[in-house]
């Protein structure tokens, strides 16, 4: 296991020396959307304060105007990567939304597999969309595992993607600590996860075979066009969307439409829907959509899923 110090979790945020007037909140709320498509509410402006004192503190600086015009300048390009991951949320575990987990493993592989019956390739290209810290794909590709008896005879990639460079350097890691798993049955941490030994007890890794199947990259999602070159089975967008307006929801179904397969599907988050946003998804249920003109699946043959 390699040497590494996860990252501390959510910890109560100090009181900032600094407070944000009601013009400079809405300079960064301007700032924010420019550059991620998140759109900030006035709810957040306590987690906008505590979050970017820190880079003001960092940088020496005294004002949330001064921070600003630094990120506007010329000589502050390099900081908007700090500004942009310390403004967006990062929330995620292993097989969040199981249902989303056990309609890949029932339905979605085994249309796969009887593509390959009829003289199909046996080909799998899955997208995490807003990866995260890494548990997201991770969990795909445990799932590809456990569903795929000869999973060497197949082509399979998932790209992972995320806007903040620094969840992306911990998914890449891939060490978590034990009770990030607490929640995963025994029999799949034993295959799928190495335990931690020494100054790497507490911990657990993601075992290589899983993380061979995962590649991380940054992608903002406001990009155009995309550095992607392959059309996905399956896109995971889930909790990204709802920190959108209804203009760039639009805008990025579209645009995953043409990412996607005939066949394709689309998984969302628990609070998120396509109502009013885009007519070229069918809802199946669970917040899962296939994009039209794909072929049917039956619905989900057990029980309504828990997380």
């Amino acid at each position: 296991m390699e040497h590494h110090r996860p990252g501390v979790g959510s910890l109560p945020q100090p009181v900032s020396e600094f407070t944000i007037s009601d013009q400079e909140f809405r300079l960064f709320q301007d700032l924010v959307k420019a550059h991620t498509g998140i759109a900030l509410t006035e709810h957040k402006r306590n987690l906008v304060c505590s979050r970017l004192s820190k880079r003001l503190r960092g940088l020496g600086l005294t004002s949330f105007q001064r921070y600003y015009d630094y990120l506007n300048a010329e000589a502050g390009e390099a900081e908007l990567e700090n500004f942009v991951n310390a403004i967006t949320t990062n929330k995620t575990d292993f097989y969040r939304e199981n249902w989303h987990f056990k309609f890949l493993e029932q339905e979605i592989v085994p249309a796969l597999k009887a593509r390959v019956a009829r003289g199909g390739e046996r080909r799998i290209r899955i997208w995490s969309a807003g990866c995260s810290s890494g548990e997201e794909p991770y969990t795909i590709a445990i799932t590809l595992r456990e569903a795929i008896e000869s999973l060497l005879a197949w082509d399979i990639r998932i790209l992972a993607s995320d806007i903040d460079t620094e969840v992306l350097a911990r998914a890449a890691q891939a060490i978590y600590p034990e009770e990030r798993v607490a929640e995963i049955p025994r029999p799949l941490l034993e295959r799928h996860f190495r335990q931690g030994t020494g100054a790497q007890a507490g911990l657990v890794q993601v075992t290589r075979e899983v993380r061979n199947l995962v590649t991380f990259r940054r992608i903002n999602l406001l990009e155009e066009p995309w550095p992607i070159r392959t059309v996905f089975d399956c896109i995971f967008c889930r909790n990204v969307i709802i920190y959108f307006d209804k203009p760039t929801q639009h805008r990025l179904m579209q645009r995953f439409a043409t990412y996607l397969k005939d066949d394709g599907h689309l998984f969302l988050g628990h609070s998120e829907s396509l109502y009013g946003i885009s007519d070229q998804f069918a809802f199946l249920h669970h917040t899962i959509y296939r994009k039209h003109g794909g072929q049917e699946l039956l619905p989900l043959r057990t029980a309504e899923a828990t997380t």
